[in-house]
């Protein structure tokens, strides 16, 4: 009975390990709103996501140093809320070899200054640098 027992347990945990996984390949896009900003994307901690204007479809601009600054965002699979179209979201491979997300050919960041959920720091700086509005 005890051996039954440990097994069933086993189970259990791997089972929820592999789900862990599975969702770890699905991240969730959200849609948030500020003054000032508008509706903005972000991801499922609420952290700010970004274009570059010197960016062009499917091509990022930003590398070595900027990078540091404005940190890439990939996931594999996204999730979008109501009224974003999933098709919206792709994936470039950069010329340092790193994947990154686009949103409608456009590469995705974050902004290293933004320490919070909700920031949007990167707003506007250099007048480059602006939060996704869908």
């Amino acid at each position: 009975m005890r051996k039954t027992a440990v097994l069933y347990a086993m189970c259990a945990v791997l089972s929820l390990a592999l789900a862990g996984v599975a969702l770890a390949d699905h991240h969730v896009i959200k849609l948030s709103e500020k003054d000032g900003v508008g509706k903005f994307l972000t991801d499922s901690k609420g952290m700010t996501l970004y274009i570059f204007k010197k960016d062009s479809p499917g091509k990022s601009a930003c590398a070595g140093p900027c990078v540091e600054k404005w940190p890439l965002y990939f996931r594999e699979k996204v999730a979008v809320p109501k009224g974003l179209n999933e098709g919206d979201f792709g994936t470039i491979t950069r010329e340092d070899a790193k994947k990154q997300t686009t949103y409608k050919g456009s590469p995705l960041y974050y902004f290293a200054g933004d320490k919070a959920p909700g920031d949007v720091l990167g707003q506007g700086l250099l007048n480059a640098w602006y939060a996704v509005n869908p």
